[in-house]
Parts: C-alpha cells; sequence; structure tokens
C-alpha cells in the first residue's frame, strides 16, 4: 500500500502556493513544512487531511545531485525489519542508496524509514510508523 508520494517543484513557493489553492476544496492542505537543513538539502511542503501528510512537493535540487529531484513514492511497511530488508534488497537489486534504515524524529517520533534511487533516479522509499 502507497504511504506518500512527492513530486519535484522548480519553484517551491509557487507550487506550495497552487496546491494550497486547488487541494482545499478536498479538505487536503498543507500540514507540514521542512527545511532544507532537516531534509539534507531540499525544502518540502507536506498535505493532507490530517495530521499526516500522504503527499509531498520537494523543490530545488536534490542533496547532491545537481538536478531537481524525480518522482518520490513511499510504501508502507509492517514492521522496522521489512525497512531493514526493503533497503537491503534494493541495494542488491542495483538501486543507490539515498537514506540507511532508521528514524526521522523531524517527521515523527516513530517514523522509521530508508530511501533508495532507482535505475531511473526516482526516490523510493519503506516507512513504518510502528514504535517499535
Amino acid at each position: 500500500m502507497l504511504d506518500h508520494i512527492g513530486l519535484a517543484a522548480s519553484d517551491i513557493t509557487r507550487s506550495r502556493a497552487f496546491y494550497q489553492q486547488v487541494l482545499a476544496p478536498l479538505g487536503i492542505v498543507p500540514v507540514m513544512e521542512l527545511d532544507p537543513e532537516q531534509t539534507g538539502g531540499t525544502a518540502h511542503v507536506g498535505f493532507g487531511a490530517g495530521p499526516k501528510p500522504f503527499f509531498w512537493i520537494s523543490g530545488g535540487p536534490a542533496a547532491g545531485s545537481g538536478h531537481v529531484a524525480a518522482t518520490h513514492v513511499a510504501f508502507q511497511a509492517s514492521s522496522r525489519a521489512a525497512v531493514d530488508a526493503f533497503h537491503a534488497a534494493a541495494l542488491a537489486a542495483g538501486g543507490r542508496d539515498h537514506g540507511a534504515p532508521g528514524l526521522r524524529p523531524h517527521y515523527h517520533p516513530h517514523y522509521y524509514g530508508a530511501f533508495v534511487l532507482d535505475p531511473d533516479g526516482n526516490n523510493i522509499e519503506a516507512v513504518c510508523h510502528h514504535p517499535e
């Protein structure tokens, strides 16, 4: 099951204003914003219909890439061990590490995720929201 998805934005301020207006009739509003220091290089705005964002926009170049980030897709994992296994399997299949398995407390205290880049540079994530 998908957990969240993210799109690149060449101008995050303009895109934030656009999506805020477009998604408001659906009850979807900005619920989280992250600055480049928190993410390792890019600003992000997360939209949701409750406390958890499920649609993200990311601005500027991806950390270390020199170009605007590709699509981001996150899959829900049933456990932290599954996140670890996802990361290992992705690297074994030729994916590139984009964030080792671990806690990301700037999202929330139990956010345990891992990120890989697929052969086309898309940012693929597995995430577990459980405390253990």
